[in-house]
């Protein structure tokens, strides 16, 4: 059953599957139409975070409109998931951002990211929540 809590921070369960190893579908409208992608998903404990490369179509989408949309699924109980409703509020380059492909990497895969697969500059996206539902 869906709960909405009126405040906008993140609820503990989204913090909690974004801590874990969980995938994320993030949704943006680049021009009227929705597009959705999956991705390895972190948190600082008051944002979402989201890593991709600068000439990804949803880092094109984000830049003309930050709004955003990310599904957490539960991968041990796909019927349990947040959807958190935001806006990225920052777009992180350079060490920061590398630091942080290398720890979702460890987290996922067990190893650093490989930097041969880096070949055009990449960005970590900070997501502000504005309105949340939590399935549970």
């Amino acid at each position: 059953m869906p709960t909405s809590p009126s405040d906008t921070g993140l609820h503990p369960t989204a913090l909690e599957l974004a801590r874990g190893l969980n995938f994320a579908a993030v949704t943006t409208v680049p021009s009227g139409l929705p597009r959705t992608q999956m991705v390895w998903l972190g948190t600082d404990g008051e944002h979402l975070l989201v890593y991709t490369k600068v000439r990804r179509q949803k880092f094109l989408n984000l830049e003309r409109d930050p709004r955003i949309t990310v599904m957490i699924r539960d991968e041990e109980n796909p019927y349990r998931y947040p959807e958190v409703r935001g806006e990225v509020v920052e777009k992180v380059r350079g060490q920061e951002a590398r630091d942080h492909i290398d720890e979702l990497s460890q987290r996922y895969t067990d190893q650093p990211y490989p930097p041969e697969n880096i070949k055009s500059e990449r960005v970590l996206l900070r997501i502000a929540p504005r309105r949340r539902t939590i399935f549970e």
